[in-house]
């Protein structure tokens, strides 16, 4: 057997431009998922203390099924079943359907654990700025967008942060919703030169490049932005 394949670098040489295209749109489908998955997980929050007894058994029931099913139950349902089955489209560009419909399913599931987050932290404020809040005649909407809202974000940077580089990390699965990234990239450089060695070594580093940062920024940020008590 022939064991000089599986340590020859060359492929990572000849592919490199298709491997920047596959980060680059790892890249793109991580912060356009975190943009969304951001907004969709305050709105959930917001249910869930909501006084509204329906808008916070909806949210409730919402984060309980979506965070306990199978991301890639999701990408699929998103991908084959709405798009596909149910022919409901983005774009007449596949490339661009499937892009939104990876887009919908990951910003879908991790606004489940940006709701859990933002709980947490506003499990953190003093009942009693809320109620202040109120007894100066804030409506409940502005006392979470003026005084709770904003604590509660100072209070859970880290934790957000956790969660964007899990995003990042879960974009290798959207080939199941038929998006190419990185991690497609990879599998189809195994399908083509064979030596997995180097190969997974340089996708290894470069979900290293993109995530190591990300952890150290909002390390940084949570220090930074720490609410004083």
């Amino acid at each position: 057997m022939d064991t000089s394949a599986l340590f020859d670098f060359s492929p990572l040489v000849q592919e490199l431009d298709k491997i920047l295209l596959g980060f680059w749109a790892t890249i793109r489908l991580t912060l356009t998922s975190a943009v969304i998955a951001l907004v969709l997980g305050t709105i959930l929050v917001a249910m869930r203390v909501a006084p509204t007894p329906v808008l916070r058994w909806a949210g409730a029931a919402y984060v309980n099924v979506v965070r306990n099913t199978p991301l890639t139950l999701v990408l699929i349902l998103c991908a084959l079943g709405l798009s596909d089955t149910m022919q409901l489209t983005f774009s007449g560009d596949p490339t661009t359907n499937y892009f939104w419909w990876a887009v919908a399913g990951l910003a879908a599931y991790t606004a489940t654990f940006v709701c859990e987050a933002l709980r947490s932290g506003i499990n953190t404020v003093s009942m009693g700025q809320a109620e202040a809040a109120r007894a100066i005649g804030l409506t409940f909407t502005q006392t979470l967008r003026l005084v709770v809202l904003p604590q509660a974000f100072r209070t859970v940077i880290s934790p957000l942060g956790s969660i964007l580089i899990a995003l990042a990390k879960n974009t290798t699965i959207v080939i199941v919703a038929s998006y190419l990234d990185a991690a497609a990239q990879m599998k189809q450089m195994f399908d083509d030169y064979g030596g997995t060695i180097p190969i997974f070594l340089g996708f290894a580093f470069g979900y290293m490049v993109l995530t190591l940062p990300t952890g150290f920024l909002f390390g940084w940020l949570a220090k930074r932005m720490a609410v004083a008590r």
